[in-house]
């Protein structure tokens, strides 16, 4: 699907605001309403906007440790990447997990209630033998930037 500067206007708008009301994003992108509101459901049903949440400030809710690891697998078939992956996918602790190349095989970002939890989630998967070889955890101290939203500006030419 080929994109145009109204579209990425929309997209930037609805990463800032997914509640923005249909008369304030068409005003924000300069389209009248309609042609705004046919815009935005092709951009969803292109699966471009694969939905809208809330960013939710868990540590103003209850402490928790976050946890960057990496993994290691200790063989490198396609079915112990699957085995892994759909391991991981199945655990609510694991935010995010990223296949990556040099050194390690994955990035993997968990938030657990603390330390000790992410020690029995850790245990826990080393006992389930999903391929595991070596991991190394780096416990977050401060959340410097993190961002969920893609900047428009870099898929404009300029």
């Amino acid at each position: 699907m080929k994109l145009d500067a109204i579209d990425l206007r929309i997209l930037e708008a609805v990463q800032q605001d997914g509640r923005i009301t249909k008369l304030a994003l068409a005003e924000r992108v300069g389209l009248s309403a309609t042609p705004c509101w046919v815009r935005l459901k092709r951009l969803e049903e292109a699966g471009i906007i694969a939905g809208y949440h809330a960013r939710l400030a868990l540590r103003r809710i209850a402490p928790i440790a976050g946890v960057i690891v990496q993994v290691t697998l200790a063989n490198h078939r396609q079915a112990d990447f699957d085995r892994f992956e759909q391991a991981i996918a199945a655990r609510p602790e694991v935010v995010a997990c990223w296949a990556v190349g040099g050194g390690v095989d994955y990035m993997l970002k968990v938030v657990a209630r603390d330390i000790d939890a992410y020690q029995r989630l850790v245990d826990q998967l080393l006992a389930d033998q999903i391929g595991i070889e070596r991991y190394f955890s780096y416990i977050v101290t401060r959340t410097v930037k993190e961002e969920d939203a893609l900047p428009m500006s870099l898929l404009t030419p300029g």
